[in-house]
């Protein structure tokens, strides 16, 4: 790493360690080899690690382990902290999407604003595979990056009241998926029938930090026939 990590207090039971400035796909790999360092060191100590695009958040017993201690493992863990010779193989999602006007709202709009047609446009969104940077917002919501530079779009002025369970979306360099109806702000550009989302499941959420997602287009008879829903959105 390139970067200096610093630590930083994050309440009388968490320190923040942030290991980089900048969001990067190369980040992921570092993230996760100190939170196997921390599961290892900490151990029952250990409550709760946190992953994000450039921070690992360690939650630790109190009861069992003060804040200076706590820094201490962390600092000893960042100075022999090296990549995996052997990493962990990334688990590859392939998500079935129906990309549509019908379902993606926003495919019209992001025309005008590429110059490109929504069918390139939707070339362009499968063209590759995306890590999950970090799981927030919603439960199972997954952060995935980096978009092609011509599809990145800011994220609209104001957020809609609802948008449907499994609605695709983009926004800067990132694209998501709403595993559950909530608002959203994101460019709708088409739709999923997976469910990203199941407490009853272990882990609840199908996507994790680190994997790799590739979206599939699906014709609308597929879609239905895998148990989408067509649900009309709100402009």
């Amino acid at each position: 790493m390139s970067f200096i990590p610093r630590l930083e207090n994050a309440g009388m039971d968490a320190w923040l360690v942030r290991l980089f400035e900048h969001i990067d796909e190369a980040n992921i790999d570092w993230i996760q080899a100190l939170a196997r360092q921390c599961e290892k060191s900490f151990a029952g100590q250990l409550i709760d690690l946190v992953p994000s695009y450039t921070t690992l958040l360690v939650h630790y017993d109190c009861l069992q382990l003060d804040a200076d201690q706590a820094r201490e493992k962390l600092w000893a863990l960042l100075g022999q902290l090296q990549l995996d010779a052997s990493p962990t193989q990334q688990q590859l999602h392939e998500l079935p999407i129906w990309y549509d006007p019908q379902v993606g709202p926003d495919l019209p709009r992001l025309e005008q604003l590429t110059g490109l047609d929504w069918q390139q446009l939707v070339a362009l969104h499968t063209q590759s595979s995306y890590r999950v940077f970090a799981l927030g917002f919603a439960p199972g919501f997954a952060f995935m990056g980096r978009l092609p530079e011509r599809l990145q779009q800011p994220r609209l002025t104001t957020p809609r009241q609802q948008v449907p369970a499994n609605s695709l979306g983009i926004a800067e360099q990132q694209t998501a998926i709403y595993p559950n109806a909530s608002p959203g702000g994101w460019n709708l550009i088409g739709r999923g029938c997976t469910q990203l989302f199941d407490p009853q499941r272990q882990p609840p959420s199908l996507l994790q930090v680190g994997d790799a997602v590739r979206f599939q287009p699906v014709s609308k008879a597929e879609f239905l026939r895998l148990g989408g829903n067509t649900e009309e959105i709100p402009l």
